[in-house]
This record gives structure tokens, C-alpha cells and sequence, in this order.
């Protein structure tokens, strides 16, 4: 039997802590449940609150294979970074919520550098785990 890592069990619980906030404020929250987005453009009213349960299943399945220690989910984890960064560069710019392209890079540079930092703590697993 292998052992996961501790930063893998950390990531875990942040994920399903993750699930837990946006699942109670997609269905609670007006302002949470009114608005998703995706590739960086805000979906309102039904469509968001139709397309939230992807946002918790892919927190759901990162959190469950964080725990269990599956190494398919460093790099799945590492390129939803990479697209959450996208999102954010698109969403300062084309969102009148958003706050200018200094700040978008900024989140996009600092995402990226999360992204990076796991895809090279997944180099460093042993090939059983």
C-alpha cells in the first residue's frame, strides 16, 4: 500500500472545501447563484445555475483523487490552473465586473506559477504512488 503525500491529502481538502462553499452559494447566494463563468465570459440566471454542478464535479473528482493519491489528477489539476488563468485574463477584460488587464495578468502569472509548482511536485512522486 502506498502513502499519499500530505500536500496531496492538503489539495484534497481544499477542493472539497471548495465544493462545499460554491455548492451552499450557488444555491443560496443570489448574487453566487446568478453568475458562472466559463472560458472567462459570465453565464447569468438558468444558464448559470444549470452549469454550476460542472464547477462542483470537477472540485468533487479532484478532491476524491487528491485523497486517494491518483497521479492522473496532478496534471488534469495543473491544466485546469492554466485554464482558470485564461478565464481570468478573458474575464478583467470582458467583464464589466472585471478590474483591467494589469490585474488579469497578474492572476493569470500567479495561477500559472501554481500550475507550475504542482506539475514539479508530481515529478518528485515515486512511480507507485
Amino acid at each position: 500500500m502506498t502513502t499519499v503525500p500530505g500536500w496531496m491529502r492538503a489539495l484534497a481538502v481544499v477542493c472539497a472545501l471548495t465544493v462545499i462553499v460554491t455548492f451552499f452559494s450557488d444555491l443560496f447566494v443570489p448574487d453566487a447563484r446568478n453568475v458562472e463563468v466559463w472560458f472567462g465570459f459570465e453565464l447569468t440566471g438558468p444558464a448559470a445555475l444549470a452549469t454550476a454542478p460542472l464547477h462542483w464535479a470537477i472540485f468533487a473528482t479532484f478532491a476524491w483523487a487528491f485523497w486517494t493519491g491518483r497521479r492522473w489528477v496532478i496534471p488534469s489539476a495543473a491544466g485546469y490552473l492554466f485554464y482558470v488563468a485564461l478565464c481570468h485574463l478573458v474575464w478583467s477584460e470582458a467583464s464589466p465586473h472585471g478590474r483591467g488587464l494589469v490585474i488579469g495578468v497578474a492572476q493569470a502569472a500567479a495561477l500559472c506559477v501554481l500550475a507550475i509548482v504542482l506539475l514539479r511536485a508530481g515529478r518528485r512522486l515515486p512511480s507507485t504512488a
